[in-house]
């Protein structure tokens, strides 16, 4: 006697089950991948705004050192020469070379060797501008001209070069490097802020660097922000 073989689902069924697995596996696949982006943001930083970032401060060095190779016009050569003195000089040249700025250009470079910090600062503090780097308050001068300067720049994302912001303790030195100068400054203080304390950008008795970002991490609730003197500039 003949035993008939069992008989197969329909076509569409089956092909509904190998969808359906298919479907829970990439399913499994991307949660695993979500909580290592997670994992990794919380223990480090997110990776792949962090991989955008880097390629972006690659481009901006090079912006930089463009910059640095670019001869002083003519006629602030001319102006510079009557100036008595450096500080009058560096002063003098901020103003001038502020005046040709746009948001997301390379103006500079930041070095805070304390929490290891070595970024390119570009003008600006909108969202396009702080993908890029840290990014320089634009209603506040440039280093070299009088009052105070002021740099923020993320802790979580785009390559979170502040971070470690609350690893910086008095005394510490900060450089900013601009192609018309070198500033070194040295920390005072660190305080933690309401998000809208416009305050911390005033003027005050003395050149001093504010550097700010939000606290704590991954939240925006707070700044924290840490204070900085000038202690030397010098032409270059």
């Amino acid at each position: 006697m003949t035993v008939a073989a069992p008989a197969s689902p329909p076509p569409r069924r089956s092909r509904a089950r190998r969808f359906l697995r298919r479907l829970s596996t990439a399913m499994i696949v991307l949660g695993v991948l979500v909580l290592a982006d997670a994992i990794v943001t919380l223990l480090w930083q997110e990776p792949i705004s962090a991989l955008y970032a880097h390629q972006r401060q690659t481009s901006l060095r090079h912006d930089l050192d463009k910059l640095d190779r670019q001869p002083l016009a003519s006629t602030d050569r001319a102006a510079i020469a009557r100036l008595q003195d450096d500080s009058r000089r560096l002063a003098y040249l901020a103003r001038a070379f502020r005046r040709g700025l746009h948001d997301g250009e390379a103006i500079g470079r930041i070095r805070i060797a304390s929490i290891g910090v070595d970024k390119v600062v570009v003008q600006g503090t909108g969202e396009s501008d702080l993908m890029n780097g840290p990014g320089h308050y634009p209603a506040t001068p440039l280093p070299g001209a009088h009052g105070t300067v002021g740099i923020a720049g993320h802790r979580t994302t785009y390559g979170a070069p502040f971070r470690h912001l609350d690893g910086v303790h008095s005394g510490d030195r900060i450089t900013v490097t601009m192609p018309y100068g070198t500033f070194a400054y040295r920390v005072q203080r660190t305080r933690i802020v309401p998000s809208d304390a416009l305050w911390i950008t005033d003027r005050v008795g003395y050149d001093r660097l504010v550097l700010s970002a939000c606290h704590p991490l991954y939240s925006a609730t707070h700044r924290i922000v840490v204070f900085a003197r000038l202690a030397s500039e010098r032409l270059r």
